[in-house]
């Protein structure tokens, strides 16, 4: 008998994250330039971060409700409200949680059944398969390309509709592609849910980081707030990774059974940063143009660079992330990230961590530093005068 035999089939059977190896290996080497990890090179803002320890020096070191602190549930009803004209419950519509990932989690064991199918996009975020699966539930991945700006479809979703489809999970602006739905193709999907009686999981943690377009919450089309959670955060706008705090906010019928969950998995979320969120919604608006401006003057410089490298991508209009193809150095996404990081010193993402369809694809995120990126393009250059 080995240790092996303890462990349950489905954990066994969901590998490891894709992201991870390359940077458990870039740790280790000197000099590297990392464009893959999905995280600001921001520091928190000041105010934010005081208002974290003047909750401590105050002795906020205890549990908070578990939805959260009341001041915390009360400005963010109060965000929704003016940003996307949503009327929320501070007390029973809203919770918050222990980032976005714990939101998903809560909102697919609370609204899935063994066997229930789910839909999304891929490429996608690499939790979104292996949370389906900790629940029983079956993930069901619909393509998207290039050639569509990586846009997901209503036509493309009705046409992976079964009798066991439950839920759709909705990710605009998208991990790892930047696309942002159209309002045009949210309409259109707001209607299929309708027609199908899905309820809607969207993830809207990037909602602040659009470029050139307008990010639409799904919950504020026609009718599409009784049947839609929306998953909401502080990690990415206000740079608060390791601040562990996001939130969810939907129809309270399905916000109480999530609370359940969080009562048995968390108790709530952390206390000094409910303080700090809280802060980060009375204070953080400057800090989030500002960091918005450098991402876009960061974006320009990347994606320009990159299709001059032949290594094409399409212009992402949200998140911090840009996808090339590989295709012209012959290799795949694996081969590329491998030399590249071996032979240049530059962590890059392989696109089929977040999906079969990522095959053939990189993720770059242009969450560092200009200069740093101005540096990867000229490592780039060489590599690519070798192989492209």
């Amino acid at each position: 008998m080995t240790s092996n035999d303890f462990i349950s089939n489905r954990v066994r059977d969901i590998p490891p994250s894709g992201i991870r190896r390359f940077f458990d290996i870039a740790a280790m080497m000197k000099d590297v330039i990392s464009l893959g990890i999905g995280e600001p090179d921001f520091d928190t803002p000041a105010p934010i971060v005081q208002a974290g320890i003047e909750s401590l020096q105050r002795g906020g070191t205890h549990y908070t409700s578990n939805s959260g602190i009341l001041e915390l549930r009360e400005a963010l009803a109060q965000h929704f409200a003016t940003r996307y004209g949503l009327t929320y419950d501070p007390a029973s519509q809203i919770l918050v949680t222990v980032g976005v990932s714990e939101a998903l989690y809560l909102a697919m064991a609370a609204l899935l059944d063994p066997g229930d199918e789910i839909i999304f996009a891929e490429p996608c975020f690499v939790a979104y398969e292996s949370t389906a699966r900790l629940v029983d539930a079956t993930p069901v991945p619909i393509p998207t390309t290039p050639e569509t700006g990586f846009q997901l479809t209503a036509a493309a979703i009705e046409a992976a509709i079964t009798p066991r489809t439950r839920a759709l999970l909705l990710a605009s602006p998208n991990n790892p592609t930047g696309a942002v739905i159209s309002r045009e193709h949210l309409l259109e999907i707001a209607a299929l849910a309708e027609k199908h009686n899905l309820v809607v999981i969207s993830d809207e943690i990037y909602d602040r980081l659009v470029y050139g377009v307008e990010h639409t919450c799904f919950a504020s089309l026609p009718g599409m707030a009784e049947r839609t959670v929306t998953l909401q955060g502080f990690s990415k706008a206000y740079a608060m990774t390791g601040w562990r705090v996001g939130y969810m906010a939907g129809p309270e019928a399905l916000i109480d059974e999530m609370r359940k969950v969080h009562q048995y998995l968390i108790m709530s979320a952390p206390t000094p940063s409910q303080w700090a969120a809280l802060k980060a919604l009375e204070v953080g608006e400057p800090f989030v143009q500002a960091m918005l401006a450098e991402y876009d003057r960061r974006r320009t410089l990347i994606v320009g660079g990159l299709n001059e490298l032949g290594l094409t991508c399409v212009t992402p209009h949200g998140a911090f992330y840009t996808f090339p193809s590989v295709a012209v150095t012959g290799m795949d996404d694996n081969a590329f990230a491998e030399r590249l990081l071996e032979e240049e010193q530059i962590a890059v993402v392989p696109g089929r961590a977040f999906g079969a369809s990522g095959a053939g694809f990189v993720r770059m995120s242009y969450a560092t530093a200009y200069e740093k990126i101005e540096i990867a393009l000229e490592r780039m250059a060489r590599f690519m005068r070798r192989y492209g």
